[in-house]
């Protein structure tokens, strides 16, 4: 029986895979060309790691193979390029690759004029399609001066226009560039040479592709799977095919799932995503977690936790492109904006986890043991308002040393609002500690929207949780919010407001019980003051 596969290649023969069908006909194409007689383009395949890029394009080359003899294809690996590598290893590297993907003899050549030479009729018969996978291997330097050869070999294949493919001076007919960052141009100060090039993106999987894995799993085990837990599954993930497949393997697998004559239901979802999210070790997230504490990569990853404003996405920024490259953030549009976010749910929870831990190792007392806690938490009540109050009161008095090293902006050193929501998750978490109750984020949109859930005795709260940013903005919040506890099947939800400081008149004014007739959700408002820098 197949297995569902997170690492390395996918086989066909073993793992549960989705054909891709309309993207790797696109490569093709891209690569015969619009007019196969004369040439084809020139491409860059990207996309952010795990996300399937080298099996697409080796599904590409079996189809040309199969489909277009004229041509002799081939997709080479330069992993083996490291930065700081000298000009003669990488080019003995790319000889090598050469005899092993085309199995025959090349000359070693020893300068970068010479590497258009390997692409004449002295070695081919036929026009020449060359993947070259892991391209961004090696450092910036190599890069653009593959680049330039390669670029130096188009234009002169375009100067022939007169001649057919095959009888051009170079048999390069095109070439595909595989990496998981912006290799041309983005880190190179003084320009990129390489600007004939095509892009081919590699998307995530959509809700159909995710869905038909597991039914085809459903088909051969004889299991059930939940709906819920498929729906759930491409929710935490959003498609990446990575994690895909990390999920599936552990619901799968017998780790977990060990009563296979039961269906796969929400409970084994629930301890696998639990697992997933504080033990069990995935490569890509701990990369990623690891991209992302990285300064200046750091204040960008942190300032997405706000709330008050969205962060916008250009491309052409190495911060974002470094990020987005990495799987750390993705985009959104909105009208004719675009907008940073996280790549999923799941994702922006283990670096929300990640950096609430490296900033607050330690939360202090979250109250004086002999207090009267009756007004806030008995076994089976919450009062989030009095609770609220009670956080405000532990952070004015441990301000001084729990927000010593907090992270500040770079612009005008004021500590960054993701700051309070961290502390405040990792305050609710120890305060409920005795009452066993269960305390997690949720991130319904990937950008800004930061919720709380707590499970206390019988009974589910939840907390949205904003910035202050004026009259409007309060307005949207109470309408989104009562939504939102309509999701959660909720008659009552708490808005809580972080502010750097509040009238008594303000909090009487603004700290009103808001019913909102068309979802019955009852809203109630509340305003933690976090003081200023």
């Amino acid at each position: 029986m197949r297995k569902f596969h997170s690492y390395e290649e996918v086989d066909k023969d073993v793992h549960y895979y989705v054909p891709r069908h309309e993207l790797i006909d696109r490569a093709c194409n891209s690569l015969i060309g619009d007019t196969p007689e004369k040439s084809g383009h020139y491409i860059t395949v990207w996309g952010p790691r795990q996300s399937g890029k080298t099996w697409v394009m080796r599904e590409v080359v079996r189809q040309l193979q199969a489909q277009q003899p004229e041509f002799e294809v081939a997709i080479l690996s330069l992993q083996s390029a490291r930065p700081g590598s000298t000009d003669e290893k990488i080019l003995q590297l790319l000889v090598t690759q050469l005899k092993i993907g085309f199995k025959r003899d090349f000359p070693i050549i020893n300068d970068w004029e010479q590497l258009p030479t390997l692409f004449t009729s002295d070695y081919f018969d036929k026009p020449v399609i060359l993947i070259l996978d892991e391209f961004d291997s090696m450092g910036t330097e190599h890069i653009n001066k593959f680049a330039t050869e390669f670029r130096h070999i188009y234009i002169s294949r375009q100067n022939e226009v007169s001649q057919p493919t095959g009888q051009k001076t170079y048999l390069l007919h095109s070439l595909a560039l595989i990496g998981v960052r912006s290799v041309l141009g983005i880190e190179n100060k003084s320009g990129s040479p390489f600007n004939i090039q095509r892009s081919l993106p590699i998307p995530n999987l959509t809700f159909e592709e995710v869905d038909s894995m597991f039914h085809w799993y459903e088909r051969e085990s004889g299991q059930t799977v939940h709906q819920e837990v498929i729906d759930r599954v491409f929710h935490e993930t959003q498609g990446q095919p990575g994690l895909v497949g990390w999920l599936g393997e552990q619901l799968t697998e017998d780790q977990f799932n060990k009563e296979t004559s039961k269906p796969i239901d929400m409970a084994l979802f629930n301890q696998v995503y639990g697992a997933a999210l504080y033990v069990l070790p995935n490569n890509n997230i701990l990369n990623l977690i690891s991209k992302a504490r990285q300064e200046p990569y750091k204040q960008v990853v942190l300032e997405l936790f706000k709330t008050d404003k969205k962060v916008r996405f250009r491309y052409d920024n190495p911060t974002s492109n470094f990020l987005y490259m990495n799987g750390v953030i993705n985009w959104e549009r909105e009208e004719e904006k675009y907008y940073a976010k996280f790549p999923s749910p799941f994702v922006q929870r283990r670096l929300f986890n990640a950096f609430a831990d490296d900033i607050f190792p330690h939360v202090g007392q979250t109250y004086d043991p002999f207090d009267d806690l009756s007004d806030t938490v008995t076994d089976n009540t919450l009062n989030v308002t009095n609770l609220m109050r009670r956080y405000e009161t532990y952070l004015r008095q441990n301000r001084e040393w729990l927000l010593r090293d907090a992270p500040r902006r770079k612009t005008d050193g004021r500590i960054m609002e993701a700051t309070y929501h961290f502390n405040l998750y990792l305050y609710l978490k120890s305060f409920l500690y005795d009452y066993k109750s269960r305390v997690h984020p949720e991130f319904p949109t990937g950008n800004g929207k930061i919720d709380i859930i707590i499970k206390h005795g019988e009974k589910m709260y939840g907390m949205e949780v904003k910035s202050f940013s004026g009259e409007r903005g309060y307005r949207t919040a109470l309408t989104d919010t009562a939504t939102y506890g309509k999701q959660l099947g909720l008659s009552e939800i708490s808005l809580v407001f972080f502010c750097e400081y509040i009238t008594d008149e303000n909090r009487e004014k603004y700290q009103k019980l808001y019913h909102n007739s068309k979802t019955g959700v009852t809203v109630s408002p509340v305003f933690v003051v976090v003081g200023g820098t």
